[in-house]
């Protein structure tokens, strides 16, 4: 009996072995085709002449390979918007995707490092989805609170964090009892720089461009905030926020603004050349700089950085610095979220024409 069920056993499966041959020849039972991801990208159309506008952008869509073994598949979270970008698209080519930072997750992995679901941060530029080795992806630190949102890695707790940071403590050497001026004060950069120099014992000056950053900027505790779009006379201006000068000033505008700070800068000043936003859009021959003498005799010390100066271990403190102060309260944030990835070009150029408070994040 246990025979005749044995052998009714075996042709039963070989008949249904042929069954599923002919079945996947036919396409029956073809095995469905992988799904493949498509990723938008916004590339730069043509260069920056002048202010941009939509026509130097372009929205492209590729398809994305399969993972090869130690590769991983990330979706943007929350993209970054920054003024460096209009100076740094004068090296790209056309029809290259734009650069920048992002916060993304990992969809889909091949790398045991970056399991599916970790958070990450990496140069990855405008684009929704993107295949990496994992060699320049950095993890979100790991005492990050659930309090603290993750778009803040892009802002106060992040690259533009770090830059206030070192420009402030390092280039500037800003210490307790200091008159620190800080240009574009209700940036990503200047708010945090502002509020670093109180945590160090500064009187801190800061100018804006519009009335509602001024209130911010009281708000979070400069000492003297103006807007320098309705003043009269931008020397008085400064004059009147601190009549014997500026010990340091942390300059995110360059341009005729600075010119006018410089000349009010203390024996010994320190300047900490950040940017220079008011000068990237124009297409006429940049003003003369500031007065040499004043340079000279002054001994003024002005130095322009990069935050990727300090190494990898320095940054790290930094960054748990920062995380510290904003979870203890002691730095307040403020960011500038536009919806939809669709919206980056417009982020960009509304960033450029100031029209953020705080830093502008793109959620996608």
């Amino acid at each position: 009996m246990s025979r005749l069920f044995f052998g009714s056993l075996c042709l039963t499966l070989f008949l249904l072995r042929i069954y599923f041959m002919r079945g996947e020849k036919l396409g029956i039972f073809a095995r469905p085709a992988l799904r493949m991801v498509q990723a938008k990208s916004w590339t730069l159309k043509k260069h920056f002449e002048g202010h941009p506008t939509d026509s130097n952008f372009q929205l492209k869509t590729t398809e994305l390979p399969p993972l090869k073994n130690g590769e991983v598949l990330l979706e943007a979270l929350f993209l970054s918007v920054d003024p460096y970008m209009r100076v740094a698209a004068k090296r790209l080519k056309e029809g290259d995707m734009m650069m920048g930072e992002q916060v993304a997750r990992v969809v889909e992995s091949k790398n045991s490092a970056f399991p599916t679901g970790t958070i990450v941060l990496g140069f990855l530029g405008w684009t929704t989805h993107s295949i990496s080795d994992g060699k320049k992806l950095q993890k979100l630190l790991a005492e990050w609170p659930d309090t603290v949102p993750l778009s803040l890695a892009l802002g106060t707790v992040g690259m533009p964090g770090l830059t206030a940071y070192f420009g402030l403590l390092e280039i500037c050497g800003a210490k307790s009892g200091d008159t620190v001026m800080v240009s574009a004060a209700a940036g990503a950069v200047g708010s945090v720089v502002g509020q670093i120099a109180k945590l160090k014992g500064c009187k801190v000056v800061g100018s804006a461009g519009s009335d509602e950053k001024i209130a911010y900027l009281k708000k979070i505790g400069f000492d003297v905030a103006f807007n320098y779009k309705t003043e009269k006379s931008l020397e008085q201006a400064l004059k009147n926020a601190s009549p014997d000068g500026y010990d340091c000033y942390f300059d995110n505008v360059g341009g005729e603004f600075s010119n006018a700070v410089i000349s009010q800068m203390k024996t010994f000043g320190r300047i900490a050349i950040c940017g220079a936003i008011s000068t990237y859009n124009s297409t006429h021959a940049l003003p003369p700089g500031p007065p040499p003498e004043k340079i000279i005799y002054h001994q003024l010390r002005m130095e322009g950085f990069l935050y990727n100066r300090w190494p990898e271990d320095i940054r790290q403190k930094a960054l748990k610095d920062l995380l510290k102060w904003v979870s203890e309260g002691k730095i307040q944030y403020h960011e500038y979220i536009i919806e939809g990835f669709e919206n980056m070009p417009a982020a960009f150029m509304g960033m450029m024409k100031g029209d953020n408070l705080g830093k502008t994040v793109v959620k996608a």
